[in-house]
């Protein structure tokens, strides 16, 4: 075949253009569509196939077009091919010399045949009863192997039934053609291999952002899951806000790309409590740190009940009358034993974390923390120490400034391990996403104090599935799991407070995201009835 300068300079750009449509598909699918489409218009054939190379030695089919008879099979369409994949090697290890598609594959060259039927080399019985069935003549094959520029096999390209432009006659495939599918093919495989490494490394960075976010939620047995749940709400409420044809938001809109930012940033939000002691993240009660300091409380309370018998019983003796001791005749005795119980439950009511705590009770701590007891040696000692004291007057939550401090320092942590990372183009915002969750619109969040005009959309995405996840976990030690009205009014009213974006709550609320969330991942005690109107700051969208 002859080719005039017109033409090779026309077929050179096409193979250029080709190249670049290439490199620009990221879909596995119809990138191996593309190649095969374009060798056929190429060489104006009336089918083709094209396999992949599996690790287990076998030739997969990955498309299969006939355009004279209408089939298009894998690929883009919805048929699935119905072939099986051809063994390269037999069981002893033999290799698959009868199959034209497998001996390319193991020889590496490229086979051109003129006329299946005529051929001697080949088993092409498979194809003969293919066009007993439909009525068709396959003649002429251009079976071309894959390799990338590390000389491995990524596949076979087969074409079939070169037809003439003018006449329309099945032809065979001249060499020029074969040289020119060759080079396709070459160049083919090398992008396959290119988008396959890319996708492999995507994988590993998502099985490593995954693996973090494991580690850290099984850091902690009262957090599992966690860090698994929040990237699940924030899908939802970006799907949401993308969703919107109407109100402040009906602009908006993210690609697959940022949607996929969004999400690392949601897995990676938690990721500076790999730094947080356990003692502070898993403290259920006020008293604790690395055990629940009440038991502690309560032997002194034990000791002073033992003080207050033995005083008792001194009583007694110095009153001998010659009369049984009944210690329940005692005044004295039983008031102190009223007193001791009634003060021992009032401590253990305090050590465990509430919203808010009284002035009443907080003198009265001070009160109980100036009684003093006797431990060995008879050296006196306060009820209460000094630290003691302070955790059980903590207002809301069971952690203490300090402690408070070292969980928040989490965020803090989060973004400069997240800044730390060599980002691509397309996951550098991931630090300000992961790192504004506890940020609030009215600026008194943490660690930097924004304020709602100083954050992204995405990162007001996260805070509010980080609140959300929180108010709804079962698995927090320092308070119960809420039913979703009462964990929908907390967040209502960090609405109403200025804490929360408020354009988000209202398609959170709107588009019933919490819903949906509550039927796959809350037990059914938390779904019960939620009436919108009585919900804090709600808004509905019209």
């Amino acid at each position: 075949m002859e080719i005039s300068k017109v033409d090779f300079s026309s077929l050179l750009k096409e193979l250029t253009d080709i190249g670049v449509a290439l490199s620009a598909e990221n879909d596995h699918s119809r990138l191996l569509e593309m190649i095969l489409l374009k060798a056929m218009d190429i060489t104006n054939a009336d089918g083709g196939s094209l396999y992949t190379h599996t690790d287990d030695k076998r030739l997969k089919f990955e498309i299969v077009i006939t355009k004279s008879l209408g089939v298009h099979k894998g690929g883009t369409s919805d048929e699935e091919i119905e072939f099986y994949p051809i063994a390269l090697y037999s069981e002893d290890g033999k290799p698959n010399n009868h199959m034209v598609a497998a001996w390319a594959a193991i020889s590496g060259e490229t086979v051109n045949i003129e006329d299946a039927y005529t051929s001697e080399q080949f088993d092409f019985s498979g194809t003969r009863s293919f066009d007993e069935k439909n009525g068709y003549r396959s003649m002429s094959f251009l079976t071309v192997p894959m390799t990338n520029h590390e000389n491995e096999l990524i596949g076979v390209l087969q074409l079939l039934n070169a037809q003439d432009e003018k006449s329309g006659e099945v032809i065979p495939f001249s060499s020029f053609e074969q040289q020119v599918v060759e080079s396709l093919s070459s160049q083919a495989a090398v992008t396959i291999t290119n988008r396959s490494l890319i996708d492999a490394q995507k994988q590993l960075f998502d099985a490593l952002i995954q693996l973090i976010a494991n580690a850290i939620d099984e850091k902690s047995p009262y957090t599992a899951g966690h860090c698994r749940r929040v990237p699940v709400l924030t899908n939802l409420l970006a799907d949401a806000a993308c969703r919107m044809n109407s109100g402040p938001l009906k602009d908006f809109q993210m690609t697959d790309v940022e949607k996929y930012e969004l999400e690392v940033a949601a897995w990676l939000h938690d990721c500076g409590k790999i730094t947080t002691p356990e003692y502070v993240v898993d403290k259920g009660t006020k008293l604790e740190t690395i055990f629940d300091r009440i038991h502690m409380v309560n032997t002194r309370f034990d000791v002073l009940q033992r003080d207050a018998e033995i005083e008792a019983l001194r009583r007694q003796l110095q009153n001998d009358d010659g009369k049984v001791v009944n210690l329940e005749n005692d005044p004295v005795y039983q008031q102190r034993l009223l007193w001791l119980e009634e003060n021992r439950e009032f401590v253990a009511r305090c050590n465990i974390g509430g919203e808010a705590i009284s002035d009443t009770d907080i003198k009265r701590i001070d009160a109980l923390a100036s009684e003093t007891w006797h431990s060995n040696g008879d050296k006196e000692r306060t009820l209460l120490t000094e630290e003691e004291s302070q955790n059980l007057q903590i207002g809301r939550g069971t952690l203490s400034v300090r402690e408070r401090e070292i969980i928040n320092n989490h965020v803090s942590v989060t973004i400069k391990m997240l800044e730390s990372l060599p980002y691509p183009k397309h996951l550098r915002r991931v630090p300000e996403y992961a790192g504004g969750h506890h940020e609030r619109m009215d600026g008194t969040g943490y660690p930097n104090r924004l304020r709602g005009e100083d954050m992204s959309l995405q990162a007001r995405m996260v805070a509010i599935a980080d609140v959300f996840e929180a108010l709804t976990a079962s698995d927090r030690p320092y308070k119960k799991a809420m039913p979703l009205s009462q964990s929908l009014s907390i967040l209502g009213q960090m609405k109403v407070d200025g804490h929360i974006d408020a354009d988000l709550f209202d398609i959170f609320l709107h588009e019933k995201i919490y819903l949906r969330y509550a039927q796959e991942h809350l037990s059914e005690k938390q779904i019960d009835e939620v009436d919108l109107d009585k919900i804090p700051g709600y808004q509905p969208l019209h």
